[in-house]
């Protein structure tokens, strides 16, 4: 970015954040979709059962620590690939 007058730095910057909001949009839907296929089965109420909703919960929090865990093993990557870079 350093070769960017400020203009285009904004207007770089204004594409990362559309381009992080529309993945994190995705991955929320993705999330969602999971979840509900894995864990709602009863559709006679229209609130979730006990069972389902403690599904539920343990889905989201297996899916966000999992990725979680992704993201810090890519940065891990990325740091030893860095360091291995000539110029560096």
């Amino acid at each position: 970015m350093d070769g960017l007058n400020a203009q285009e730095q904004r207007e770089l910057q204004g594409r990362m954040e559309k381009k992080q909001m529309k993945e994190f949009m995705t991955m929320y839907s993705r999330l969602v979709q999971r979840c509900f296929d894995d864990c709602v089965n009863d559709f006679t109420t229209k609130s979730l059962q006990s069972k389902e909703e403690g599904c539920v919960m343990k889905c989201v929090d297996k899916y966000l620590k999992g990725s979680e865990r992704l993201g810090q093993r890519f940065q891990e990557q990325n740091a030893a690939i860095s360091g291995q870079l000539p110029g560096r």
